[in-house]
């Protein structure tokens, strides 16, 4: 009987140990070994392969994943690049275990963001296509027009991303504060769309993911109650979780062409976490 292949990124995310395109970069940067082998780009292992980053063997899938939702600051990089960005998510918030973003909000932006060790349910949340919401709260420069609504909500083509954004839903506030709801999320896209028009975004918050609210104090997180994830795992069920490598550098940069790879398998259900919303104090153990 064969041993099944796995691509290695895919590997790295299913242990846990990173996402897919986190897995690339270290792949690309020769920190990652196949039996002492430094291996190339979509090389694929076995159960019995050693496999190993910066010299650490990297253990079987894990079970116990962490899924944390966490109110970003501004001011905060959805990076886990600790080395090179001294303002990252990762060292602000300082968990026990290493985890990762799903997606990001860019720097000058607040709000919701998931944290976790299940690099497996990282793109399936991601990919644009399978239509998972976002929602944000935006304040502007200047009044609110009608027009700006029906062209917001319709879609901008956005020059330098040679991409037009999807239809969303536009809700006015205030005269100079709106709700939107996005299915995807190419790079600064809110931020892109209001330029378009010439506005200027004064604060983003982002308040929502998918049936995930934002209910928690700036700078501090919380683990995903069982009612939510159980809720998260039925949205993300007849997700696909193909990795596109158009998205590497940047979530939603550029459209993808086509699939590179597919999984048939379904995603190992995650260990229950508490039934109610246990928030973790974030200031005493936060880097200075």
């Amino acid at each position: 009987m064969e041993e099944k292949l796995t691509r290695l990124n895919k590997f790295l995310s299913e242990v846990g140990y990173c996402s897919r395109r986190e897995a690339d970069r270290l792949i690309d940067a020769g920190r990652v070994t196949i039996n002492g082998v430094v291996p190339e780009m979509g090389t694929k292992v076995t159960t019995t392969d050693n496999v190993e980053v910066d010299g650490k063997v990297i253990n079987e899938r894990k079970t116990d994943f962490v899924y944390l939702a966490f109110h970003k600051p501004t001011g905060i990089v959805c990076t886990t690049d600790t080395h090179v960005e001294k303002d990252n998510i990762i060292d602000y918030i300082n968990y026990p275990k290493r985890i990762f973003p799903i997606g990001r909000l860019d720097k000058p932006s607040e709000g919701l963001i998931f944290m976790t060790d299940d690099g497996d349910i990282v793109n399936k949340i991601l990919r644009a296509n399978n239509n998972h919401e976002k929602e944000y709260i935006v304040t502007v420069d200047k009044a609110i027009s009608q027009t700006f609504i029906e062209r917001m909500s319709k879609g901008i083509y956005i020059e330098d991303l040679d991409k037009t954004t999807k239809p969303c839903i536009v809700t006015k506030i205030t005269p100079t504060k709106f709700k939107i709801i996005l299915t995807q999320g190419l790079n600064r896209q809110i931020r892109r769309m209001c330029d378009y028009l010439n506005y200027e975004v004064l604060t983003l918050k982002r308040t929502r993911i998918m049936n995930i609210p934002l209910d928690i104090p700036v700078g501090e997180y919380r683990e995903f109650t069982s009612e939510e994830l159980k809720t998260l795992n039925e949205l993300l069920e007849s997700s696909t979780k193909t990795y596109e490598s158009k998205l590497v550098e940047r979530e939603g940069r550029r459209s993808p062409k086509r699939d590179r790879t597919k999984s048939d398998s379904k995603p190992e259900e995650a260990p229950e976490p508490t039934s109610e919303p246990r928030i973790i104090r974030n200031t005493i153990n936060r880097r200075k």
